[in-house]
């Protein structure tokens, strides 16, 4: 790959993928579905409170990302966050009381769902604004090079953000000045209700790169394996001083835009094909499996202790109180 190249990930190899790695991917991506099942679920039973946006079937990607991450490691997220605070490491229990609006969540329950945010893992917010995470992302690795540290900042957006100025503006600055970014565009298809083909000038928004002069990658977004080691080449070379990185991950957004989206946009029929296809979890089990390198028994405790932690997080936030009226102006910067 050239400067500024695009290039096909090769398929995702396992060759320097540890047994703790193993049980990372598995329980991380299992924890994401389980808590977006919960949340869901809930939601349509009115227990909690606003709009939601469910990260089903792309969980490969925020793991495979932030596998690669520490915790002083920042990363930007969208609106449809929840498994990208997961995946960083915030407290779940936190981040179920966040959703339900409870005083106990990261925000104390006045950002919700679309606002989540825990700093104390890196994990700078979720954004109800699209392709707002650009520049706060940006900024951050701007930070971190002035202050000559080697953290690096990942920001998430989806193939609709990617026409705004904004991933134009921040692209640019980031490259100009090297700074250690990586701009994960989740390809899902769907810009709320619009085909990204409809609205996109190129096929593959990883060429989109070359314009700034960094390198463009193409991964399967439904491959854990490959999204973590072309998030592990991106993440090196930034610590190193080599600049950003845009890494396009294609994958299917399986939900609506939201829960209750009546989807008359696209068919029921052409959803469950392509979920029953990729569905990264159930690829996950079929490689580990067919290469003996886990034992079913072993990947049913993974899933049951995944299962209990979803359960225990909706007993946190039932139990948790609702913020008091007069607390709406506190923690305000202005």
């Amino acid at each position: 790959m050239g400067r500024g190249g695009c290039k096909k990930e090769e398929a995702g190899s396992l060759a320097a993928v540890d047994r703790k790695q193993l049980e990372y991917f598995y329980g991380t991506m299992l924890k994401i579905r389980f808590f977006e099942k919960a949340v869901e679920e809930n939601f349509l039973a009115g227990e909690i409170p606003g709009f939601v946006h469910l990260y089903i079937g792309e969980e490969a990607i925020a793991t495979g990302v932030c596998a690669n991450l520490t915790k002083k490691d920042y990363i930007q997220s969208t609106h449809r966050g929840h498994g990208h605070t997961i995946a960083k490491g915030a407290d779940i229990n936190r981040a179920m009381a966040e959703i339900f609006g409870r005083r106990n969540g990261h925000c104390k329950g006045k950002g919700g769902s679309m606002h989540i945010a825990d700093f104390s893992v890196g994990m700078l917010g979720a954004n109800g604004v699209v392709g707002g995470g650009y520049t706060l992302a940006t900024g951050a690795a701007l930070a971190i090079k002035m202050q000559k540290r080697d953290e690096v900042a990942v920001v998430f957006f989806g193939d609709g953000a990617s026409n705004r100025g904004t991933f134009h503006e921040a692209a640019n600055m980031a490259a100009v000045w090297k700074l250690p970014v990586i701009f994960v565009c989740e390809n899902n298809e769907w810009a709320s209700t619009t085909p990204y083909t409809t609205t996109t000038s190129v096929r593959d928004i990883a060429d989109r790169a070359v314009g700034y002069g960094m390198p463009g990658i193409i991964v399967d977004g439904n491959d854990v394996f490959e999204v973590y080691n072309a998030a592990k080449e991106a993440v090196e070379r930034a610590r190193q001083g080599g600049g950003p990185t845009l890494i396009e991950a294609k994958t299917y957004r399986i939900k609506g835009h939201f829960v209750g989206d009546p989807e008359m946009y696209r068919t029921k029929e052409e959803v469950r094909e392509r979920f029953e296809k990729n569905d990264p979890i159930k690829r996950f089990e079929k490689k580990v499996l067919s290469e003996k390198l886990m034992k079913q028994e072993e990947m049913d405790r993974i899933r049951d202790k995944a299962r209990k932690t979803v359960e225990d997080a909706l007993e946190f936030a039932r139990n948790s109180s609702y913020p008091d009226p007069e607390e709406l102006y506190e923690d305000l910067y202005v």
